[in-house]
């Protein structure tokens, strides 16, 4: 049996062979800045990683998918990750777990956990995920509040369309995709390109191939976080943060074929969200849906930037990254206390009455 493609022989940077490369053209002409980089590279790659904490039980799946409580008691949240890279960046350590603090504030917080994908689910799109959102929301006793982070955000206003659910609460969540830039789109259209071949064959987006798109967004500070590294402690609460981060950035399963490609094709190039021209199920796919709505957008976003957000009148700007505010040293302040106030006032779910 071969190596699963969500997993890899060496602690990141992940794929190791285009990050070196990187790191050679970005130290063209300064071999002390590559010397230490490699310096870092070499201390993160063996320093001590402290064990994570088990997924919690699932209390149902849909095919790969589970559904994980991770407990808490009041009002149902279903947490939508990305697609991309794992969803253990919402449960990233013991003392920095969104999902764990939310469990305290009087919610019930159930995550969306993708799984690994094979290439027997080459065919399964966009819209295929939202389905699945759906029907978890089905087997729950009451509507639930839906909260999306980035893709997922994306995903869960498909699933709103499907499936009766009590609110919406986005997080850096793309939907104008016109709102990434003629540079952006050209760049990203660029790794779609050359990455569509070999993802039709294996029926799979690896991660590696995403991994590259991200690193070419700012490849210098790619580089320099390993150099700041050369000189930390890796055994120390700091070093320990970085490296958990760094861990769950080079991880993640591949994405399915079909996925990948309305991923790309439909939304990047041809914004089709934005241009309300979306469909799953045969319906276009609204932005606003009658349920109460957030969305909360990274002020300093690199991923995902704040023009490609909807532009909800309940719109709240996060002084931070797309990353940051979910792990970040203010996340509690600019966006876990936020988001819990509005979950825990947001009124229950009621049918609308057929017109």
């Amino acid at each position: 049996m071969g190596t699963p493609l969500d997993t890899a022989p060496q602690h990141g940077p992940r794929p190791l062979p285009l990050f070196l490369s990187m790191l050679r053209s970005e130290t063209l002409n300064d071999p002390h800045r590559r010397a230490r980089a490699l310096e870092g590279l070499r201390a993160f790659q063996d320093a001590p990683r402290l064990p994570r904490a088990p997924a919690p039980a699932a209390i149902t799946r849909d095919g790969r998918v589970a559904l994980r409580d991770y407990g808490g008691t009041g009002r149902t949240v279903m947490v939508v990750p990305s697609l991309i890279n794992p969803p253990f960046v919402l449960d990233l350590a013991p003392d920095n777990s969104l999902l764990r603090w939310l469990a305290g504030q009087g919610l019930r917080i159930l995550l969306v956990d993708w799984g690994t994908p094979t290439p027997d689910d080459r065919g399964m799109d966009l819209g295929d995920h939202a389905r699945v959102v759906a029907r978890l929301c089905g087997t729950l006793d009451e509507a639930p509040l839906l909260v999306g982070y980035c893709l997922g955000g994306t995903i869960a206003l498909a699933a709103a369309a499907l499936a009766p659910v009590a609110g919406l609460a986005l997080i850096a969540t793309p939907w104008r995709f016109d709102g990434f830039g003629d540079a952006g789109q050209a760049a990203i259209a660029d790794v779609w390109n050359a990455a569509q071949p070999t993802a039709d064959r294996l029926g799979l987006l690896p991660m590696e191939l995403l991994q590259s798109m991200f690193w070419q967004i700012d490849p210098a500070r790619t580089v320099d976080k390993f150099v700041r590294f050369a000189d930390v402690d890796p055994a120390g609460p700091a070093a320990q943060a970085f490296i958990a981060l760094e861990d769950w950035a080079n991880g993640g399963a591949p994405i399915p074929y079909a996925a990948g490609r309305e991923l790309f094709d439909d939304l990047f190039d041809a914004d089709l969200p934005g241009r309300g021209r979306w469909c799953v199920d045969g319906r276009v796919v609204s932005p606003h849906p009658p349920v109460p709505m957030v969305e909360f957008v990274a002020e300093s976003d690199r991923i995902v930037p704040a023009a490609s957000a909807i532009g909800l009148s309940d719109r709240r700007i996060v002084p931070a990254g797309h990353v940051g505010m979910i792990v970040g040293r203010r996340g509690r302040s600019v966006l876990w206390e936020p988001l819990a106030h509005w979950l825990t006032a947001v009124p229950r779910y009621r049918e609308q009455p057929n017109p």
